[in-house]
């Protein structure tokens, strides 16, 4: 099984890229979706990050906006949070690469904002980086609701700078050039990695 991690920064376009992959046919873990799943009512976050924050567990599931208010607070809360989730997100990877490999795929792709932060990448045998330059980047981001340039600038300074993501790609989708171009890029390093699996 080939393990594929694809990342890239905010704003830089790798959910469309994540969901062209899907087109394609690949399986793709989306480690954000499992996040929402562990934070809702039921999910198995749910009682240890209440405990770890108090006062962020609204109607039996996790309140978004008040974990961001407790982290914001807590310069500590990150790692501790990260402790906590992180071996949750690890556990619904590793049953989906099961359920994929009896399913009789030889590639999955992990969607994972943070790869490298997390040290994600030493669990994957590929990455695939989404890049688009800053202009764009910020142009794209600063359209959603609720987003200001000192949000972006805070977002941003919690990942890593993009050239050293790029330093260490296996391959690069550029994305300024809009959704053709990037299908085009997706269908190449399908190709690429298609007969990598095969070697294997």
């Amino acid at each position: 099984m080939l393990r594929v991690g694809l990342t890239g920064s905010i704003g830089m376009g790798k959910s469309a890229t994540a969901q062209l992959l899907r087109e394609a046919g690949l399986p793709v873990f989306d480690s954000d979706a499992t996040v929402h799943e562990l934070y809702a009512p039921g999910g198995a976050a749910v009682e240890p990050v209440g405990k770890a924050f108090p006062g962020v567990v609204m109607d039996g599931a996790i309140d978004r906006t008040r974990l961001s208010a407790a982290l914001n607070a807590d310069p500590g809360g990150f790692a501790r949070l990260e402790a906590i989730v992180h071996p949750l997100v690890n556990a619904a990877r590793e049953a989906f690469v099961t359920k994929q490999a009896a399913a009789g795929h030889d590639i999955v792709v992990f969607d994972v904002p943070l790869l490298f932060e997390t040290g994600g990448d030493r669990h994957v045998d590929s990455i695939i980086v989404v890049h688009a330059p800053d202009d764009v980047r910020r142009a794209r981001v600063l359209q959603r609701p609720g987003m200001t340039a000192a949000k972006l600038d805070a977002i941003i300074a919690r990942q890593m700078d993009d050239s050293s993501k790029l330093a260490r790609a296996d391959h690069v989708i550029e994305t300024s050039g809009g959704l053709a171009d990037a299908s085009r890029q997706v269908d190449d390093i399908i190709k690429l990695l298609t007969a990598r699996a095969e070697r294997a």
